[in-house]
């Protein structure tokens, strides 16, 4: 790299996170290094991607060549730093352009996005790799759904739920049969696909995990405790709604467990920059795979920023890494 590296963060999105991903955004701009990177934040809202200059003008990105013309002056951006919850930049979307266009990117490939963002492929990439997974009925629009027989087959309460979105948006806990057409109806209006899980009774955690340069960074595990009867969108971005405790209080051979499955999940889907993988764990100690998160949340509130803390280590050096070795893809062709 010849003097500083052009970085296009891209924020925003489409989905109902859009405005946790301006927050994420926010706090890992603050966190680049400025000596390193020409960082510019680009909100992305469906065709719209802008950047807003400090007077309030806004200035169009030209999709041609991912470039952005301020006052006659064009910049050709480098690299993208994709910081979009949902689509289109967890589901893959958003690096299938990037691909296309040989710009190299902070997060996972387009073809791992899709896999991650799409819940039951995610648990069939990762159902023959020693990771626990609770039993679900797959819905689709239109399908026929008998509510005592889906509450007969998989146990009362159950989990309704998007099979593509994030956040817990459209995440219903369902406590008798009577409750599961409405729950569905409401996980439709998220996602045009829906799973019906069991409900697997513990402790939940939340899983950092980066592999970068050949190296694999494993952070300390985060307990949540919500205050909600799960850990829904208000307890993820409510102060005072959950706890997280970072490093979980858990027995020495539970950590082991989830660490192993963390990685057996991540390197099954192909993942790629700093993921979180979420997981249930019964008060037996058994681990099961609740989904993965392939750009996590990043800001003030979010988990992995207090798992890097936590590490010893701070955002800024963590992107680094992430940029160093996904930029060096590029240097090498692949």
């Amino acid at each position: 790299m010849n003097g500083k590296l052009r970085i296009a963060l891209l924020a925003g999105g489409n989905s109902s996170e859009r405005e946790i991903a301006l927050q994420s955004a926010a706090q890992i701009a603050a966190a680049l290094d400025g000596g390193k990177y020409d960082v510019t934040v680009i909100d992305l809202h469906h065709r719209d991607w802008h950047y807003t200059a400090p007077d309030g003008r806004q200035w169009q990105v030209d999709k041609n060549d991912f470039s952005l013309t301020v006052e006659g002056r064009k910049t050709v951006f480098d690299y993208a730093l994709i910081v979009i919850h949902g689509t289109p930049g967890e589901d893959g979307m958003l690096q299938g352009y990037l691909e296309m266009m040989g710009i190299p990117f902070s997060s996972c490939s387009m073809t791992s996005s899709v896999i991650t963002f799409d819940k039951i492929s995610t648990k069939r990439a990762v159902r023959d790799c020693g990771v626990n997974l609770a039993r679900e009925i797959f819905v689709r629009r239109g399908d026929r759904i008998d509510p005592e027989k889906v509450a007969a087959e998989l146990g009362l309460p159950l989990f309704v739920k998007p099979n593509a979105s994030g956040s817990s948006f459209g995440v219903t806990r369902v406590t008798s049969a009577a409750e599961i057409l409405a729950a569905v109806e409401a996980a439709f209006a998220e996602s045009e696909e829906v799973l019906i899980e069991e409900c697997i009774r513990g402790r939940e955690m939340g899983c950092g995990v980066m592999v970068a340069g050949g190296r694999e960074y494993l952070f300390p595990i985060t307990e949540i405790v919500s205050r909600n009867a799960f850990f829904d969108f208000e307890a993820k971005y409510t102060a005072g709604c959950s706890d997280e405790i970072t490093p979980a209080d858990i027995a020495p051979e539970v950590k082991a467990e989830l660490n192993r499955m963390t990685l057996a999940a991540y390197r099954a889907c192909r993942c790629r920059g700093i993921v979180r993988v979420d997981f249930i764990v019964t008060p037996e100690g058994r681990p099961y795979l609740i989904e993965i998160n392939s750009i996590p949340g990043m800001s003030g509130g979010s988990i992995v920023p207090k798992q890097v803390r936590a590490a010893g280590m701070t955002l800024g050096e963590v992107y680094d890494l992430i940029i160093a070795d996904t930029y060096r893809i590029k240097e090498q062709g692949a």
